[in-house]
C-alpha cells in the first residue's frame, strides 16, 4: 500500500523533532547532524527507534540540511550521496520487521534566490535533483519538501524529487501567524489558500505544512481547513506537524516548553479539520508522539 492510499484509509501518525534529539545525543551546537547519517548512524537509528517504538507510522529522514549547497557550509558537500542514502536506510531500519513510510526529507538551501539573493535556481535545481536521486535510491517511499516560505523554491523541489522518481511527492510550508490578525502566511507572503492551489497545480501527492512562529496545534488546524476548502483537495491528503508551542531562550538556548500533555489536547481538533498525517516539528520528542498514538487509536475505536 503506497503513503496516499493508507493515508486515505485512517489517520497516519508522523514522527516529531530530529534536530533537538541529536543535540541530546551528544551533537554541538552548529554540527552537522546529517553527517551523522554515516558517522554515527547507531546515534540517529537510535532517535528513529524511539519514534517507531512511540508508534509513528512515518519517520523523516535525518536529512533536512543534505542539500549540497547546505553541507558545503560544513566541508561535507563530497559526502551528499552517501549521506542522503544512509539517511534512507537508517530510517528503514528503525521499522525493522513492522510496515512504516519513509518520507526523505529536503529542508531549505538556506538563502535567497536571485534577484533577492546570490544564489541562481540553477544550483538549486541541482543540488535538490542530487539529494533526491540519493534518497530514492535509498528507498523512500516519499519525498518532502519541507519548511517551505517561497513557491519558487518550493517549485524546484517538488519538480526535483519528480524527476527522481520519487514514489510520492510531498509540499510543506512554514507559516507564521500574523501579529494583528489570526491569518497566516509564511515569510514570503504566500497564504495556505495560495499555498494549496499552487502545490496542486504543481502536482504533489499531499500538502502539508510544518514549524512556523506562532503557529501552535490551534492555529494548524485553522490552517489545514483552509487547505481542505481549497477545490479540488477533498482526496489529498493532508499533513501536519505543527512545533511543540513557541521557541524561548534559556542558558543560550532556544527550547520549546508545550509538554505532551499541553500538545495532544490539540490532535482532535487537527483531525476533525482534516489532516490525514499528524506529527509534530521542533520541540516535539517521543514523549509527544506516544501521547498522540493514544489519541488517534482512541480516535479510530470510537469512529
Amino acid at each position: 500500500m503506497t503513503l496516499v492510499e493508507a493515508a486515505r484509509k485512517r489517520v497516519l501518525l508522523g514522527d516529531g523533532a530530529m534536530g533537538t534529539e541529536l543535540q541530546r545525543a551528544g551533537l554541538e551546537p552548529g554540527g552537522c547532524g546529517e553527517a551523522w547519517n554515516v558517522d554515527a548512524p547507531d546515534k540517529v537509528l537510535a532517535i528513529q527507534k524511539r519514534y517507531v517504538a512511540a508508534g509513528s507510522d512515518c519517520l523523516i529522514t535525518n536529512t533536512f540540511g543534505g542539500s549540497r549547497i547546505m553541507l558545503e557550509r560544513h566541508d561535507e558537500a563530497e559526502r551528499v550521496f552517501a549521506i542522503n542514502k544512509a539517511g534512507a536506510e537508517i530510517a528503514r531500519q528503525a521499522f525493522a520487521d513492522r510496515a512504516g513510510f519513509v518520507l526523505g526529507d529536503i529542508g531549505p538551501f538556506g538563502g535567497l534566490l536571485e534577484p533577492y539573493g546570490d544564489i541562481s535556481e540553477d544550483r538549486v535545481e541541482r543540488a535538490f535533483s542530487e539529494q533526491a536521486e540519493a534518497l530514492v535510491a535509498g528507498g523512500v517511499d516519499a519525498i518532502l519538501i519541507e519548511t517551505q516560505t517561497a513557491l519558487e523554491e518550493l517549485r524546484i523541489g517538488l519538480r526535483a524529487a519528480k524527476r527522481a522518481g520519487a514514489p510520492c511527492v510531498i509540499g510543506s510550508m512554514a507559516f507564521d501567524k500574523m501579529i494583528e490578525s489570526d491569518e497566516v502566511r509564511t515569510m514570503m507572503g504566500i497564504s495556505p489558500e495560495r499555498a494549496a492551489e499552487f502545490m496542486l497545480e504543481e502536482g504533489a501527492d499531499v500538502l502539508a505544512l510544518n514549524c512556523g512562529t506562532g503557529v501552535d496545534m490551534a492555529v494548524a488546524a485553522a490552517t489545514v481547513k483552509l487547505y481542505r476548502d481549497v477545490s479540488g483537495v477533498s482526496d489529498t491528503p493532508i499533513m501536519a506537524q505543527p512545533n511543540a508551542g513557541l521557541p524561548v531562550v534559556e542558558n543560550m538556548k532556544v527550547v520549546y516548553k508545550e509538554t505532551p500533555e499541553q500538545m495532544v489536547e490539540g490532535v482532535p481538533a487537527l483531525i476533525e479539520a482534516g489532516a490525514s498525517i499528524v506529527g509534530g516539528c521542533c520541540g516535539s520528542t517521543p514523549d509527544h508522539i506516544r501521547l498522540f498514538r493514544e489519541v488517534l487509536n482512541a480516535y479510530r475505536a470510537g469512529s
